[in-house]
C-alpha cells in the first residue's frame, strides 16, 4: 500500500510517499480502507521529532481517519452494531496516513448520516479531545460559562459547538477580527481578538466579574496564571498541549481561596478501553447531533495524501479555521 513517512524529523517537505505492507488486524481489530485521514497538531510535533508514536504503535503519523471496514474480528464488530462494509471513522495511535489501516473495534465510530469521507476524518481526534478533557475532566454543565483558547483551531471548533449544544455560554478567543466571527458563526456567544484585547478583562467583563466556569487551554505558559485570573469560583481549567510553553507561574493562594483545579491530558498513548468509554458517550450523546446537523464538521482544505507536506505547511501557518484532511 501507499503511506506517507517521515523520511527524517523536519519541515514539511521530510514527508514523503512510500511503500509500506497493509496491516494485519488482530484480535478486537478491524482493517479499514482509509478514504480520508485528519492532520492534526501532534503530527506536526512527530514529524519535528518531539512527539514519537507510543510503544506497538505504527511509526506512521495520522490519528484519524475515515473509510470502509474491509475485514476483521467478527465478534468484536458485531459486539458494536458494525460489519465488513461500514463506512466508520477510527481514533487512531498512529499510522492513519496509508491506503490502509488497523483501528480497535471500540475505537471505530459508523460515520453520521449526509457526511463525507473528509467530513468524518475530521471528527475522531478534536472530539474524543473536547469530550474527555471538557466534559468529563473539567466537568462542563448546563448554564456554566466555557472559554475556549484557540477557537478557531480544529478542536476550538469542536468545543464551541459541543459546549453550545449542551447548554453552556462559549467565550472563544481567536487571532483575527475573521476567526473570531468565524466562532460567532459556529454558536460561541462571544469571541475576543486575544492579539489585541486583554482576554482576562473581556471575561470578566462579559461574566459581570463572576469568571468563566471552565477553560480549555492548548496554549499554557504565561497563559496559565491569566486563566486563573479569570476563572470563577470552583473553577477548572483543562490543559491540553503547551504551544506556549511546558513552564507555568500562578499565584497558588488564588486556587486555595476559590477551590480552583488545573488538570491535564494527552490520549494518544491512553489505553483502548479508555478511549473506548468516550467513543461510547460520543456515540450516545454527540453523533445524534452531528447526524441532525445540529453540529457539523468544519473542513477548511482537503489536500491529495502525496501533498501531506503542503498541508502541514497550512497547519503551520495558522491561516485556516477548523480542521485539515488528506483523502486517497
Amino acid at each position: 500500500m501507499q503511506a506517507i513517512e517521515i523520511s527524517a524529523f523536519g519541515a514539511p517537505e521530510v514527508l514523503r510517499v512510500c511503500e509500506r505492507a497493509q496491516p494485519v488486524p488482530g484480535v478486537g481489530e478491524v482493517l479499514i480502507r482509509v478514504a480520508a485521514s485528519g492532520v492534526n497538531r501532534p503530527d506536526v510535533l512527530q514529524r519535528k521529532g518531539h512527539y514519537p508514536a507510543p510503544p506497538g504503535a505504527s511509526d506512521l503519523p495520522g490519528l484519524e481517519v475515515a473509510g470502509v471496514i474491509e475485514s476483521g474480528d467478527v465478534q468484536a464488530m458485531a459486539a458494536h452494531g458494525l460489519q465488513p462494509g461500514d463506512r466508520v471513522c477510527a481514533l487512531l495511535a498512529g499510522g492513519g496516513y496509508a491506503q490502509w489501516c488497523v483501528a480497535p473495534v471500540e475505537q471505530c465510530l459508523p460515520v453520521p448520516a449526509g457526511l463525507t469521507d473528509a467530513e468524518a476524518a475530521s471528527l475522531p481526534e478534536t472530539f474524543f479531545t473536547v469530550w474527555s478533557n471538557v466534559f468529563d475532566r473539567a466537568r462542563l454543565q448546563t448554564g456554566e460559562t466555557l472559554l475556549v483558547q484557540g477557537g478557531s483551531s480544529g478542536i476550538g471548533v469542536a468545543a464551541i459547538q459541543l459546549g453550545r449544544a449542551f447548554g453552556a455560554t462559549v467565550i472563544a478567543t481567536a487571532g483575527s477580527e475573521d476567526k473570531c466571527a468565524a466562532c460567532l458563526a459556529l454558536g460561541a456567544h462571544h469571541a475576543i481578538v486575544y492579539r489585541s484585547q486583554d482576554f482576562v478583562a473581556e471575561v470578566m467583563r462579559i461574566t459581570q466579574g463572576r469568571g468563566a466556569d471552565v477553560v480549555l487551554d492548548m496554549v499554557a505558559g504565561d497563559y496559565v496564571a491569566r486563566e486563573v485570573d479569570c476563572l470563577a469560583e470552583d473553577g477548572r481549567i483543562a490543559i491540553i498541549a503547551v504551544q506556549g510553553g511546558v513552564q507555568a507561574a500562578f499565584d497558588a493562594g488564588k486556587l486555595l481561596r476559590r477551590r480552583l483545579t488545573i488538570t491535564g491530558s494527552t490520549l494518544r498513548a491512553r489505553s483502548t478501553a479508555f478511549k473506548g468509554a468516550i467513543a461510547r458517550a460520543l456515540r450516545e450523546r454527540v453523533w445524534p447531533l452531528l447526524a441532525s446537523g445540529a453540529v457539523r464538521p468544519v473542513v477548511y482544505r482537503s489536500f491529495a495524501a502525496h501533498e501531506a507536506a503542503q498541508a502541514h505547511a497550512l497547519m503551520e501557518s495558522n491561516r485556516h479555521i477548523g480542521k485539515i484532511v488528506l483523502t486517497w
